[in-house]
């Protein structure tokens, strides 16, 4: 695994409780919704640098079939076609954005995408036994200027991007948030599923804070399946 060392701008922001603040509204300016891996362009989909440190996942063999095979029905198959939420990391890198909340024991992360919110609690432990979520449960930690987020108890209903990378109801994600001046923040995720990879792997990409004057998230509302219905019109 890869550790970002990002470089800490001194007299960074912080809040009432003395963390670094995070706050504000935030965008990725990539493709990696579309595909984690590096791409060329086809019908829909802009060419792009992946964001998988390596630019490889560790599929065990029967699930890198299964991922050609869901890469073959992106266009129907994709849950995010269907309005479901797109789950953990994907949701901090489709091409929307989201804004973090800060109190003491909380960071709070709202996203345009689906009006979906993530309660990230850094004063309890995580929940015991199994249950499925789509965003998972989140539990967050301070470990110097870095808010490092566990997530489990996921489902097995989402992708990590349109090109049918997926996983398992086994995931486990480590992100990691580290503010590296006023207006970026280092984002790094790390995956593990032992029913679907052979190790764990990483993710890395920036986060851009927005700078329009009174900036805000809007409504967003999603048709299942416009994308579909877009390639029948061609």
């Amino acid at each position: 695994m890869i550790v970002i060392a990002p470089t800490l701008i001194s007299g960074q922001g912080r809040t009432p409780d003395g963390k670094p603040d995070l706050q504000g509204v935030w965008q990725v300016l990539n493709t990696a919704a579309w595909d984690i891996q590096d791409h060329s362009a086809r019908p829909g989909v802009p060419a792009g640098q992946g964001v998988v440190d390596g630019n490889e996942i560790p599929y065990q063999p029967w699930a890198a079939a299964k991922q050609k095979e869901n890469f073959e029905k992106r266009l129907t198959e994709d849950p995010v076609t269907k309005c479901y939420l797109p789950g953990v990391p994907r949701i901090t890198y489709m091409p929307h954005p989201f804004q973090i909340f800060q109190t003491p024991g909380t960071t709070v992360i709202v996203y345009e995408y689906d009006h979906a919110v993530r309660t990230i609690y850094t004063d309890r432990p995580q929940l015991s036994g199994h249950i499925d979520f789509w965003l998972g449960i989140s539990r967050g930690r301070w470990e110097g200027e870095t808010l490092v987020v566990d997530a489990i108890d996921f489902n097995d209903k989402t992708w990590f991007d349109a090109a049918g990378n997926f996983h398992s109801d086994a995931l486990h994600v480590v992100e990691r948030y580290t503010r590296t001046d006023p207006d970026h923040i280092a984002y790094q995720a790390t995956i593990e599923d032992a029913k679907v990879f052979t190790r764990p792997w990483t993710m890395t990409m920036t986060l851009y804070r927005r700078q329009e004057n009174n900036i805000q998230l809007l409504d967003y509302e999603c048709n299942a399946l416009a994308e579909e219905a877009a390639g029948r019109l061609k």
